[in-house]
């Protein structure tokens, strides 16, 4: 049975539970629970952090604490009884748990550890104070503990800073607002806080009384280990002064024995003394500490002989010092002892011993010397704060070690009442004695006695130094043969008081004999007594004594006998007449030099303080005796205080009339004496003496009348100084006066008490008359008018023990009154008045209300003068604080409506023109400084806004109610109302309290929101309907705005608990000023309109705050606005066009709500379910209108918020510009909001200009240039341009973007613009303009034909998912890539930007499943354009740096392929169904554009069958070898052939293993033909391109056989063999392949042997192969899981294009295959040995490739389509006969050099377009990708690719010769200079067998295979020069320079390829060639019959797409100068021309 719990209310979790049970509730170990229910070991209830959600729970996981209970049953409140800080540090730690772990992941860690410290800490604390073992002082100790790492634990972590009184919280309902203020001023420094407190009270009001804190020096003797002394040694220490050259303290004395040990055992570890009272002055002091070192031995320790072993003397040794200056800075912060070593020095001559320690410290290095170099003194040195009681306190440990306490020479800056002290400090300075008829001088001791008047030596009064005990006598140390000797001796004689009168000294000196009995003869003596006849002491100064002769047998035991003798010259001047017949004669000739110093409090030196005690022996000098007490020091009066005090009122008593007034002036000096802080100790002393020691009865009398006298007299008087010295004493004089009247009254039973009451009122009225002077024209009188406020508020305590309070509070406010009401008075007066003000406030008067009523309209009267003028405004502030606190205090206990109508009338209204005045000065200065305001600024305002809400808080309803009703106009009430709401804005606008101060921010809203509430009817009231007045609803309504916006009641952003205790103490602040305003508005009536749109920007941000209620209250005013407007104008065009500009200056601009992400779900409820304005619209008869209106912000609102995302956050450019982009196309084209469209044109054209997109950035100007017109229309400032005229802006405008175009290097876009500028100018005769802008137009056109231009990446890029941004979500776009950007680098980048984005691995479209899944998913491949302008791409003569444009730029259709298998695949040859499907792309915008990238709006697909695939691989396969043979006829790559032997090889061996056999088996067989027959003539077009691959092979061979290096020769023979065995396979399918030239047999050639060691690649070598060159492609091996070609090595076949991320990326034309993950290859593997593998690493390809986490679609990217794709059929006109090549053109294209791929793509390296990747996985290449090692070494002299050819025109053949310049940016950085230059391109020679053909007629063979994977690029054989040969120049010519007059005429030229053929030449005149541009001026060789490479069959190319025709592959237009081959041919090239020749005839 389920019973509710009465005891068992509240607990801690000790034990998590996991909620195992039906209803159970899952609880932390740790969180506390409120128990509602009990059941048989089970509990009921809740965590109370989530108090809505009960459940079960074992009993035994519960620790029950004690609680209190309040409002039992449903609604309790449980409140645990525990200390309120362990409360909260319970609390806090698990607030910072949670941030504590966030500063980890944001990489703070150094504060991370930091804070665990103090969690660790606090908790320890927390354990410490739970124990409940503790004292009071140690729970306050640890409670300031917690409190300081609370404090500065939130302050790290940004949390609220917590008030606190006494360590604990406050509640701010008990507390004035005032008092909260300071407290939070003062939790800054918490440990300090309860000082600082009363600190600040006293203080503030310029009290001067501070107390110094003394310092102590704690001194620590740890060892002394000079062991060569061996013998008993003292030291003693001391302070010392080098500067004043004096010790300040006493000596502390050590006695070690000679091992260096205590010679007392008990003190061993208790060396230690305490130097006490050191002031500041004194640290600042050139302190050191001295340590002199006496020995107790020989007379002389290096010599045995000097003085018998038995007798042992004090003799110097050393001296240390330790300077004080190094040592304070490092031990004043420590709180230990800090060790330091002392180094002892001796000194080189004894007579120096009195100084030695002053010339260690000036370095005199002559005059002493180190002892030891091993050893020294440790001392340990300690400074330590405060007076005696706490250092004891703090301390302990030092005082249990029996620290000797070390007095400072002479007082302390403070002397403590009750420090009796009585010392006497002798120093024995010096002597002069006789040599007495000796040789040598004598050695002296001096023995010092202290007698008493018998005779008797005192016992126990000569003291050495602290730490040892006293002695009765005292030998000083010896110095060696010396009669001046100066020992510098100080010693202590704390002799009782009561011995001192009559008590002497008496110093004996004696010799001190070396020899063998080592006797002590005394020869001599001296003595002074200690108290003069007067009775004063022996003066503080230096004492010459004479020397009186006597010997061993003297007797001193008559003291008689010499006391009456002189002891000094002044006793010998006062006594002459000495009878010469004494025992004792003086040495004339001998004296002694004492000093003295007396510390004593109860014996004086001074002869007047001494005449005023003993009065009545002298009474007719008692008025000189007075008058001289003033020159008696301060330190001898408060030494006998009480007897003075007696003896003045004794003597006043004695006579009143006669010494009265000397009396009341000396007891003034008294007085202020006190007043001194070295006094202000005795102030008690004082107090103590008038309320028990005091018996003056009478004395009251005099004390008024003298005070009524001086007062009376200040008007007269020119110096005042004597009764401003009264003026400052009225506190004691009234303590006397009081007391005196109250002895009087108790004595005589209260008579006279009329007579005193008159006086006391007499006295005020003459002290009201100082203050009403005119203290204008008299500097003094101001000062005493001063002393007398100062002092005034002092004698209220006093008056109050004879008067009652209002009696006492009316002398008050007539004495406040009297003062001068103006301002004027002068500065420092003001401040006196004020500070006597804020004293009487403080005082004990104002704190009964019934003196607070009289005194209050005072006070406020002179504040308010004060405020008005703006004068004194900080102490002024003090005050009303003061008054508020005492309210509030007041107000708990009875009623104060009185004092508050009195403040509200009196204070209200200054108090807010302060507040605006100071705010505004405070906002002027922050504008001009750019700053915060100054500190004193800042407190000003925060004080007077502390003051303003303490009398709003304290204000009622009555209060609020006569406020109102006493305006006398509307005019008065408008004026309040704007300065009330004005301060209340500014408040939340300034933040004039720190962000963390919570709880002030919270008080201040719930004050304003109250008074708010109070004001708002009185503005209905009063300015509706007739009187409506928009500034005061405005302002209203605006302050309405701001309050809800506030950020300190966002309660969302809190944490549970503390929205909870917000919500228990204020409730939801924003919701009750919500229905406020809503109550407001609909109060408004007809002039709603007036706020129609202004309003609606300020509403719109309130429904922006995530709260439910407020969004209810404000969405009918939104109506409202709308219907209001339909009203009035039809529509409400108004309140859209408002709402859209603030929605988007709110969101965009990081405006409204911090969390604003949130945003999009809080305006689809704003415009969602009821009562949503969609559903209040609906009922609306302009229903569409509003419907669509709002459907559409909610749509802004999507956009908003995605860009809003991008700004704020730590997002790419991309996104940014991608959200601006949509933001701008919806202004533009939903919304229609041309100055919105236009704003974010020119946000998007920085962003791109901050990207460097220079072309996006001029496409996105031109949006705004196509909305102007060449018009003169007058146009305002917008933006940042300035008001002009419309034609003056375009004008502008064109300019900046034919400028960006140009910095994009996109002139084709800049020229249109160019033409219509300058048709303008034509317009206007602006010649100057038009010069400069065709200028500018010729330059273009000129930097086209010049300039290399990078031809950009495209990519295809899939959004998917639901987590992605909307404008992306789903979607598909195709972006352009970045300059030198490839695939594996643009998808890398794709995924930075989308960390969350999951990469997808195939090319397929994905599914419904993926498209709605709360993820994201990337789908990135490349695709090549398909140009829109296929005109000039068809025409002959245009350079190709022409088309190159036109190809990628103005583009909107893209297209990828992806191969696939229709139907089942064929297991014998796959080829047979390979199909290719081929997407195409059409985006909604052409690219470039605004943006570099556009949406996919339609997709096209189309199939490929495998046999148009197979026609185009064995094309493209063509292609590259032609240009790689091309290359090495030119000599370009003459110096390594790895190449070419790695590409024949690759292409042979793959046709010999498999290969184009494949092709053959699939599409040749007769089974195929018969069931295709429509594939007949595509079948012809294969087997064409067979055969001309076995010709460009045979010529391939021909070239190796005369480059290949010897070792060589055995891959060329293996070549050969192969080649044989490819072409006897082709032969029975293909007609001449049995012809092949017999040089390319290779019979006779002897074979190489293979290179046996090969250098692995440097890292130098690798930067210089480009990520698309050779060595890149074949950087890794490609498995698939058959093959076609046979398998006799280990490797498997692969997929040849596909390297790293780079597939298909070099092929040039358009219509290529592209990479397929096809399974079977046509290559072999076979013949590769394991030492010629070696995988280049990846980074051997000059990009990084992904990393392993993406590896995965290395495969996958094989199905990238290649950068771009070009057709290369175009450039073989239609020259045929029935599908067939005439044999003349077949014999004579053999003859030229066959068409190649242009490698116009500035991307690719040198290298790469030389060799580029093969272009499929179903190529013609053998299937490994190993680079051979040796290649490496020679890769960076790749300079430059092969000529490719031109059409020719009718009857000529000429050649291009620039098509391979490269931008030069394009060469990677570690290419060596020379290959930035064009290098120059060789001609193929006459002959392959030539000299210059390289081609040797030899043969060799290499076993073993690699890929060739290269690109074919054009070649070309020339003739004999019809001129001179030209020498080569190029590599001193810059890449870009072109020369008209080398040139010549004609840009193109004829080549005259061969003399022997011109019929052959004319006859082809008819069928117009491909042009080809050559050099001008250089004329080829006329070549014999040549063999060369046979040309493409003139095959039509299959049509594929409509464009395909058009798609021609263009050579660049850049014109060089070459090199020439020589003219010269010898017997060898005849030779090698007979089989080349004869191969071709055969043919």
């Amino acid at each position: 049975m389920w019973t509710p719990t009465e005891e068992e209310k509240f607990g801690v979790v000790i034990c998590s539970f996991r909620g195992s049970v039906p209803q159970g509730l899952v609880l932390e170990i740790g969180e506390t629970v409120q128990i509602l229910e009990k059941c048989e070991g089970w509990f009921r209830g809740f965590a109370t952090k989530k108090p809505t959600v009960k459940g079960l729970f074992p009993a035994s996981y519960i620790h029950l604490k004690a609680a209190v209970v309040s409002n039992r049953g449903q609604f309790e409140t449980v409140v645990p009884v525990e200390d309120s800080i362990v409360t909260e540090v319970t609390a806090t730690l698990q607030d910072w748990v949670m941030l504590w772990k966030q500063l980890y992941v944001k990489h703070k860690v150094d504060l991370f550890y930091k804070l665990r410290h103090v969690m660790n800490e606090l908790i320890d604390l927390r354990r410490q104070l739970l124990s409940g073992h503790l004292t009071q002082d140690q729970i306050r100790d640890v409670k300031r503990h917690i409190t300081v790492r609370l404090d500065w634990g939130n302050e790290q972590m940004g949390m609220d800073l917590v008030p606190r009184k006494d360590f604990e919280m406050v509640d701010p309902e008990q507390l004035s607002v005032a008092d909260l203020y300071k407290l939070h001023l003062s939790s800054r420094h918490s440990i300090q806080q309860s000082t600082a407190q009363t600190d600040t009270m006293k203080h503030r009001h310029g009290d001067t009384c501070r107390i110094p804190v003394p310092h102590h020096l704690f001194l620590n003797m740890k060892s002394f280990t000079y062991h060569t002394i061996g013998e008993d040694t003292d030291i003693f220490f001391s302070l010392y002064d080098m500067r004043e050259g004096k010790q300040i303290s006493e000596r502390f004395m050590v006695r070690l024995n000679r091992n260096g040990m205590p010679r007392n055992p008990e003190k061993i570890e208790r060396l230690c003394a305490l130097f006490t009272d050191l002031s500041n002055k004194d640290l600042k002091r050139d302190l050191y500490i001295i340590a002199h070192v006496i020995r107790i031995g020989r007379m002389l320790s290096n010599d045995s002989k000097k003085g018998p072993p038995h007798v042992q003397y004090r003799r110097p040794y050393g001296c240390a010092v330790l300077s004080m200056m190094d040592v304070l800075p490092s031990i004043a912060e420590l709180r230990e002892e800090k060790d330091f070593v002392l180094k002892v020095y001796t000194c080189n001559n004894e007579n120096e011993w009195y100084q030695i320690h002053e010339n260690i410290i000036r370095k005199s290095s002559n005059k002493y010397t180190a002892a030891s170099t091993n050893y020294g003194m440790i001392i340990s040195v300690q400074l330590l704060r405060g007076d005696m009681d706490h250092i004891r306190r703090e301390n302990p440990m030092i005082f249990n070690r029996g620290v000797a306490i070390t007095r400072k020479l002479g007082f302390p800056d403070v002397i403590m009442p009750g420090d009796i002290r009585n010392d006497l400090y002798l120093t024995l300075e010096r002597g002069e004695f006789e040599r007495g008829g000796k040789s040598v001088q004598k050695n002296i001791e001096i023995t010092v006695y202290v007698l008493y008047a018998d005779g008797e030596t005192l016992k126990d009064c000569i003291s050495l130094g602290s730490g040892e005990p006293s002695i009765s006598e005292h030998c000083s140390f010896v110095m060696y043969h010396n009669n001046s000797p100066r020992w510098g001796e100080i010693i202590k004689l704390p002799i009782p008081v009561d011995k001192f009168r009559g008590s002497h000294l008496r110093f004996e000196f004696r010799h001190c004999s070396t020899k063998d009995k080592g006797e002590k003869k005394l020869f001599g003596f001296a003595f002074t007594p200690l108290m003069r006849d007067d009775g004063t002491t022996l003066s503080d100064d230096v004492h010459e004594l004479y020397v009186y002769k006597c010997d061993e047998n003297s007797t001193f035991s008559n003291h008689g006998l010499y006391l009456g003798l002189p002891c000094c010259k002044e006793d010998f001047n006062g006594c002459p007449n000495i009878p010469s017949s004494l025992i004792f004669q003086r040495s004339t000739k001998e004296l002694f030099w004492i000093s003295t110093l007396l510390s004593s409090t109860k014996l004086t030196q001074n002869v007047d303080l001494l005449a005023l005690l003993k009065w009545k022996a002298q009474p007719d000098r008692v008025m000189d005796i007075l008058g001289r007490l003033r020159h008696v020091s301060g330190e001898e009066i408060v030494k006998f205080l009480q007897d003075i005090l007696d003896t003045l009122f004794t003597i006043l008593d004695d006579n009143t009339e006669k010494y009265g007034l000397l009396v009341f002036q000396s007891l003034v000096f008294v007085i202020n004496l006190l007043r001194d802080s070295k006094y202000f100790h005795f102030r008690p002393v004082m107090d103590t003496y008038i309320q028990k020691h005091f018996s003056g009865a009478l004395a009251y009398k005099e004390l008024i009348r003298c005070l009524k006298w001086y007062m009376d007299r200040s008007a007269e008087v020119v110096r005042q100084d004597h009764i401003q010295e009264a003026m400052r004493a009225l506190e004691y004089l009234f303590k006397f006066i009081v007391q005196s009247r109250i002895l009087y009254s108790r004595a005589t039973g209260g008579i006279e008490e009329e007579q005193f009451r008159s006086s006391v009122q007499e006295l005020f009225q003459s002290i009201r008359f100082v203050l009403s002077l005119d203290s204008r024209s008299s500097e003094t009188l101001i000062f005493t008018q001063a002393a007398l406020l100062n002092s005034f508020p002092a004698i209220f305590d006093e008056l109050l023990q004879m008067f009652t309070v209002q009696e006492v509070a009316e002398f008050v406010r007539g004495t406040l009154g009297s003062m001068p009401s103006t301002v004027h008075i002068g500065q420092s007066m003001d401040v006196v008045k004020l500070q006597s003000i804020a004293r009487t406030v403080d005082s004990r008067l104002f704190s009964y209300p019934d003196s607070r009523r009289i005194l209050l309209p005072v006070v406020l009267h002179h504040i308010h003068l004060h405020l008005r003028q703006q004068k004194e405004l900080l102490i002024c502030s003090g005050i009303l604080s003061s008054i508020f606190s005492i309210m509030k205090s007041s107000s708990l206990e009875c009623s104060v409506s009185e004092e508050v109508e009195m403040m509200v009338e009196s204070l209200l209204d200054v108090l807010l023109q302060t507040l605006l005045a100071i705010m505004n000065k405070s906002q002027m200065a922050e504008a001009v400084r750019g700053q915060r305001c100054p500190q004193c600024t800042a407190e000003i305002t925060g004080e007077y806004v502390t003051c303003l809400l303490s009398l709003l808080r304290q204000m009622a309803d009555n209060h609020y109610q006569q406020l109102l009703d006493n305006f006398q106009s509307k005019e008065e009430l408008k004026d309040f109302l704007l300065k009330i709401f004005c301060v209340f804005r500014n408040l939340m606008k300034l933040s004039v309290y720190p962000r963390d101060w919570m709880v002030m921010r919270l008080l201040t809203s719930n004050i304003i929101v109250t008074t708010v509430q109070y004001l708002s009817p009185a503005l209905h009231k009063n300015f509706t309907e007739a009187d409506f007045d928009f500034k005061v609803w405005n302002s209203y309504f605006s302050l309405a705005v701001l309050f809800i916006n506030q950020p300190s009641l966002q309660l969302e952003h809190a944490t549970s608990a503390k929205r909870k205790k917000i919500l228990d103490r204020y409730g939801d602040m924003r919701v009750m000023m919500a229905y406020e305003l809503f109550s407001m508005w609909q109060n408004l009536g007809d002039n709603k309109i007036h706020f129609i749109p202004g309003m609606i920007g300020p509403f719109l941000g309130v429904t922006l705050v995530p709260q439910v209620e407020v969004r209810n209250v404000m969405i009918p005013i939104f109506h409202d606005m709308m219907d209001w407007e339909q009203r009035k104008n039809g529509n409400f065009k108004q309140v859209e066009a408002e709402l859209i500009d603030k929605l988007d200056s709110l969101v965009s601009d990081g405006k409204g709500d911090e969390n604003y992400r949130e945003l999009f779900s809080l305006l689809t409820q704003l415009f969602g379910p009821y009562p949503s304005l969609l559903e209040k619209i609906e009922q609306e008869t302009w229903r569409e209108t509003g419907v669509s209106f709002v459907l559409s912000v909610t749509r802004l609102m999507e956009r908003l918020l995605d860009y809003r995302d991008c700004m704020k956050g730590d997002e790419t450019e991309n996104k940014k510009i991608g959200c601006t982009v949509n933001l701008l196309n919806f202004y533009k084209s939903e919304i229609n909001k041309e100055e919105m469209y236009i704003r974010y044109i020119h946000k998007l054209c920085d962003m791109h200009l901050q990207a460097d997109n220079y072309t996006e950035a001029a496409f996105t100007l031109m949006l705004y240039w196509e909305l102007l017109h060449w018009e003169d229309r007058p146009l305002r400032e917008f933006l940042h341009y300035p008001a002009q005229t419309e034609w003056q802006r375009k004008e502008g405008l064109c300019r900046q973007v034919i400028n960006y175009f140009n910095k994009g290097k996109c002139w084709e876009y800049g020229i249109p613009l160019c033409r219509e500028l300058a048709s303008q100018y034509e317009v206007l005769y602006d010649y100057h303009s038009l010069s400069w802008i065709r200028k500018m137009e010729a330059a273009y056109y000129d930097n086209i034909l010049e300039h290399q231009r990078l031809e950009p990446e495209f990519f295809r890029v899939g959004f998917y998912g639901r987590k992605f941004p909307f404008y992306l979500r789903n979607k598909e776009f195709v972006c352009r890539g970045h300059d030198y950007e490839r695939l594996e680098a643009f998808q890398q980048r794709m995924l930075t930007e989308f960390p969350q984005a999951i990469a997808m691995q195939h090319l397929n479209q994905p599914d419904e499943t993926i498209l709605q899944s709360d993820a994201q998913y990337l789908q990135i491949y490349a695709v090549c354009p398909i140009p829109e302008n296929v005109d000039v791409l068809q025409m002959e003569r245009v350079p190709d740096r022409i088309k190159s444009f036109y190809r990628v730029n103005n583009v909107s259709r893209f297209r990828y392929d992806r191969p696939f298998h229709k139907g089942s695949k064929d297991k014998e040859n796959e080829f047979k169904s390979l199909w290719i499907e081929r997407t195409t792309l059409t985006l909604t915008h052409n690219l470039p554009g605004i943006s570099r990238w556009f949406e996919v709006e339609k997709r096209e697909v189309l199939e490929v069958s495998p046999l148009k695939n197979a026609i185009y691989v064995v094309e493209n396969k063509n292609q590259e070898l032609r240009s790689l043979i091309s290359q090495y006829q030119h000599k370009q790559l003459h110096a390594n052939i790895n190449l070419l032997s790695m590409c024949l090889n690759g292409v042979i061996d793959a046709a010999v293993n498999g290969g184009i056999a494949r092709y053959q088996e699939a599409f040749f067989q007769k089974e195929y033909i018969v069931s295709h027959p429509d594939d007949s003539e595509k079948i012809n077009q294969l087997k064409e391109l067979m055969q001309e691959q076995v010709h460009i092979l045979g010529v391939g061979l021909a070239i190796h056989e005369k480059l290949v290096h010897p070792e060589m020769r055995p891959l060329h023979k293996k070549l050969i063999d192969q080649f044989q065995m490819m072409r006897s396979s082709l032969c029975h399918d293909l007609p001449g392949m049995d012809k092949i030239s017999p040089a390319c047999s290779g019979s006779s050639t002897p074979r190489g042997s293979l290179m046996s060691s090969h250098n692995p690649m440097s890292p130098e070598a690798i930067k210089l192969v480009h990520r698309h060159s050779p060595l890149s492609l074949l950087g890794s091996n490609r498995h698939s899981s058959s093959s076609l070609s046979s398998q006799t090595s280990s490797e498997v076949g692969n997929l040849v294009i596909l390297t790293d991320g780079l597939a298909g990326e070099t092929l040039d034309d358009p219509f290529r295959m592209q990479a397929s993950p096809s399974t079977s290859s046509l290559s072999s593997t076979h013949s590769a040995p394991s030492q010629m593998i070696n995988s280049a690493p990846s980074s051997a390809r000059g990009s990084p490739s992904l990393s392993d986490k993406y590896r995965h679609s290395r495969e996958v990217v094989m199905l990238l389509p290649p950068h771009r794709d070009r057709p290369s059929s175009a450039m073989y006109p239609a020259m045929m006969e029935n599908g067939q090549p005439t044999s003349f053109q077949r014999a004579l294209i053999q003859q030229v050099v066959g068409p190649c791929k242009p490698c116009s793509d500035p991307n690719l390296s040198v290298a790469e377009k030389a060799v580029p990747a093969a272009p499929s996985s179903w190529s013609l290449d053998s299937g490994t990708r190993d680079t051979i090692p040796f290649l490496s070494a020679h890769v960076g002299t790749i300079v430059a690719p092969p000529v490719p050819p031109r059409s020719l025109p009718p009857g000529h053949f000429s050649m291009n010769f620039d098509a391979f310049h490269h931008h030069i940016s394009d060469i990677p950085p570690a290419l060596p200079a020379r290959t930035l230059r064009k290098s120059s391109l060789h001609p193929i020679p006459a002959s392959p067998t030539s000299p210059h053909s390289g081609l040797d007629g030899s043969n060799s063979t290499l076993s073993g295979s690699a890929s060739s994977g290269v690109s074919s690029l054009s070649e070309s054989n020339f003739g004999q020069s019809m001129e001179p040969p030209r020498t080569d120049v190029t590599d001193s010519v810059p890449s870009q320079t072109w020369n008209p007059e080398e040139d010549g005429e004609a840009p193109y030229l004829p080549v005259r390829y061969s003399l022997s053929e011109p019929d052959v030449i004319e006859s082809v005149k008819a069928h117009p060639c491909r042009s080809h541009s050559a050099p001008t001026g250089v004329i080829p060789k006329e070549l014999a019959e040549i063999p060369a490479l046979p040309p493409k069959p003139y095959y039509p190319r299959l049509t594929y797409t409509d464009n395909e025709e058009a798609l021609e592959e263009e050579s660049r237009s850049k014109v060089f100068t070459r090199k020439l081959s020589q003219s010269g041919r010898n017997g060898k090239e005849d030779q090698a021309k007979v089989p080349w020749e004869h191969g071709i005839n055969e043919e």
